[in-house]
């Protein structure tokens, strides 16, 4: 199975589940008389649609180049990653907003199966976190991570939900406000880890580089063709699940433009066959020793 199809198959089931799990929270959190377990029911709708959201952006993403896109669709699979973190803001400001508006009203404790639900979706999004991130690391996807801190979002969700009632339903009239609070608490961490979703993914669009050791292995690897006497200059930018390189070779000044040209694609090919996370690479030819020359010309040491 391909990447993005092991991503989109993820995505799919992970809107099959989110809605099953959201459609219990609710309902048993409203004919519980539940705040923390209906807030933790809401907040898994909008799995559904940030895994929808993903979805798309994977399928997109997956388009082959043309006219218009050379570099191919895949920012749109990060730009589906950046509404999800802002959709995670959002649907978090109005959780702990409603949530603590409650928490000052006259209401009844919860009943004790309330917590049921909450123990199943913990139990759920703990085993497809893992599996999200795992694909999302693989494939390199900046949405299916997005959506897997989304689900680690909806284990400590659940797991601070499950406190609030189990506080509220040990002592209903010391703690009657516990069950509000929780589901205020909530609403933070979706804050918290909207901002972070959101930070990541504004870096990829302003095509941050990789990790220094991903750099380093696209120069190892490029060296390794005969001829390559060095790499002067290095950059990456990613889009989508892939990253596009741009580098200068330095090759012996004395051979020919034919002969040179050989060795530069013989260096794009290799870094594509041996890195699989790069779609292309541009390689500018340069004559060995130009920095020195360059430099000795005006007068640096």
């Amino acid at each position: 199975m391909t990447a993005d199809r092991a991503g989109r198959t993820v995505a799919i089931a992970s809107m099959l589940v989110s809605a099953a799990l959201a459609t219990a929270k609710i309902a048993v959190g409203l004919n519980a008389n539940s705040t923390a377990v209906v807030s933790d029911g809401l907040e898994s709708v909008g799995d559904v649609l940030t895994s929808g959201l993903v979805l798309f952006g994977l399928v997109i993403a997956a388009k082959p180049p043309d006219s218009e896109h050379p570099y191919g669709h895949g920012r749109l699979e990060t730009l589906s990653a950046l509404v999800v973190g802002m959709i995670l803001i959002a649907s978090g400001s109005l959780i702990a907003f409603r949530s603590l508006q409650r928490a000052w009203e006259s209401q009844h404790a919860p009943a004790a199966y309330a917590i049921w639900p909450l123990v199943a979706s913990i139990a759920v999004k703990s085993a497809m976190s893992l599996s999200k991130w795992r694909l999302g690391r693989r494939i390199r996807s900046a949405a299916l991570t997005a959506d897997a801190w989304h689900d680690t979002v909806d284990i400590l969700s659940g797991t601070v939900a499950l406190i609030a009632v189990a506080i509220t339903l040990a002592d209903p009239v010391r703690f009657a406000a516990a069950d509000h609070l929780g589901g205020s608490a909530v609403g933070f961490i979706v804050i918290f880890v909207g901002i972070r979703v959101v930070r990541d993914t504004t870096l990829q669009l302003m095509d941050t580089m990789p990790e220094p050791e991903d750099m380093q292995r696209i120069r190892e690897v490029g060296l390794s063709v005969p001829g390559a006497l060095g790499i002067e200059k290095c950059f990456a930018r990613k889009t989508g699940l892939q990253w596009h390189v741009d580098l200068h070779l330095d090759v012996d000044p004395a051979m020919s433009v034919f002969a040179s040209h050989q060795i530069a694609s013989e260096v794009r090919a290799r870094i594509r066959e041996k890195l699989d996370w790069v779609a292309d690479v541009l390689v500018h030819v340069e004559p060995h020793m130009l920095d020195t020359i360059s430099n000795s010309r005006h007068g640096k040491s």
